[in-house]
């Protein structure tokens, strides 16, 4: 019976199956292969077993498995039992010298290797799509907004250029970080090698180079648990990333606001009660589930603190993080790919917010040119300011009060007000600025 949600409601099958308890399996038997190998490419085994083991390591089943675990209480014996059960008299060399979290830190590092292969691609697959938003609207000009209060203009392609920006910097942090993540160690019970004697850091390097992996440099039973702190604190921040494109285009489909809107099927239902709802329930699901990913932080951080070589402590919330912060984050970017493909922009709306004001948010325009042609430059931000008010108390345009303003009209003309008070005119290097981030950044996209 399903009782996580990431079972039945969130998550694509690819991350599922990455952590996945079949998967999980079997990146241990691997770990196990790898090691047999290793040891028998430095004497340490026979060459002959070691190739009965790669050949009939991976027959044995989880369901085998869990009946051992039943019987022995320890999941990581369990496995060398089922696997040692398949491979006849060669199964005697499992594990041989290796200690549990050798095993299962490195099957670990599989599963991060999949994992990360996986949010880089989904990463990808986003910044394209925000490309191509930023080419598409980058003349768009819409009202720009701080405090919740409308100010100068901006565009549409800008807000989506500096999204994309954000997300290429999460593409870079991902590729820097997975030499430090990926990694898998053969250390022994307290980190000393002792069991492998003076071939230790050897065999180490061999079995890691045959699973694909980097070695730690140096360990004790277990892989030090920055690293991965490293990589639950990289999908918080992606997931924070998502979360605020998710709250503007909740924030901009207000129904007082109406500029944006997710795509609405046609047998789509908003309300259960209220059918005339067109809710922005994606974007809502994304910044609900950037919640529960970030909540991985704290725990992460925690099981880097353990008693002297280790202690039991970081395994049970591992066994619970690593899945769930893994399967929301790839899930969140995935819905936020098709919001971000399927959005909708209302352009009667956008122009009539920029226009809402009636002129007051362009008062920096006027500002600045009056202090260019000789006013003083704090002088002419309180005339701007006091017109502005005057403007909104009388719900007015603010040209025609400035016009009745002689330390305004003695610096410029009526139409040149008309001028300084265009939206279009006033979005300085907007358009540059988003055609320089497409050019940096749209080749991966071609």
């Amino acid at each position: 019976m399903a009782i996580h949600p990431i079972d039945y409601r969130y998550g694509t099958p690819e991350m599922r199956a990455v952590w996945g308890e079949e998967n999980r399996f079997r990146a241990i038997v691997m770990a196990e292969v790898a090691l047999a190998r290793a040891e028998a490419v430095h004497g340490m085994i026979p060459r002959e077993d070691a190739e009965t083991i790669a050949a009939c390591a991976l027959e044995a089943r989880l369901e085998r498995a869990k009946e051992i675990e039943a019987e022995i209480n320890h999941d990581m014996m369990a496995v060398v039992k089922a696997v040692a059960e398949v491979c006849g008299d060669a199964g005697r060399w499992i594990h041989y010298g290796a200690t549990s979290n050798d095993i299962l830190d490195t099957a670990t590092a599989l599963q991060l290797r999949d994992s990360l292969a996986l949010i880089e691609e989904k990463l990808g697959k986003l910044l394209c799509v925000l490309l191509a938003r930023s080419a598409e609207t980058k003349t768009l000009v819409c009202a720009g907004r701080t405090h919740g209060q409308i100010g100068v203009p901006t565009t549409y392609g800008l807000r989506f250029a500096i999204w994309a920006s954000e997300v290429a910097r999460h593409i870079e942090r991902l590729r820097q970080m997975r030499p430090r993540v990926v990694v898998g160690h053969l250390t022994g019970a307290v980190g000393t090698q002792a069991a492998l004697g003076d071939a230790g850091i050897d065999i180490q390097a061999t079995m890691m180079e045959f699973l694909g992996i980097r070695s730690v440099d140096v360990s004790n039973q277990i892989i030090a648990r920055d690293r991965y702190a490293e990589y639950f604190m990289f999908l918080a921040n992606v997931a924070t990333t998502l979360d605020k494109i998710g709250l503007e285009i909740r924030l901009m489909q207000r129904s007082e606001i109406g500029e944006l809107a997710e795509a609405f099927g046609k047998k789509q239902v908003g309300s259960s009660t209220m059918p005339h709802k067109r809710n922005p329930i994606k974007s809502e699901q994304v910044c609900g589930l950037a919640r529960i990913v970030r909540s991985a932080v704290e725990p992460a951080l925690q099981n880097n603190v353990l008693w002297d070589e280790r202690d039991l402590t970081n395994s049970s919330p591992e066994r619970v993080l690593f899945p769930e912060a893994s399967v929301l984050a790839d899930h969140i970017l995935n819905v936020m790919i098709g919001v971000m493909d399927g959005l909708e922009f209302n352009k009667k709306n956008i122009r009539k917010n920029l226009m809402l004001l009636r002129g007051v948010n362009l008062a920096e325009s006027v500002m600045i040119e009056l202090t260019k042609r000789g006013m003083n430059r704090q002088e002419a931000h309180e005339a701007m300011r006091t017109a502005s008010m005057q403007a909104l108390a009388e719900d007015r345009d603010l040209s025609e009060v400035l016009g009745e303003r002689p330390e305004i009209t003695t610096f410029v003309t009526r139409e040149e007000l008309d001028r300084l008070l265009d939206p279009d005119a006033y979005i300085g290097t907007a358009v540059r600025q988003v055609e320089r981030v497409i050019e940096k950044l749209t080749p991966p996209c071609r």
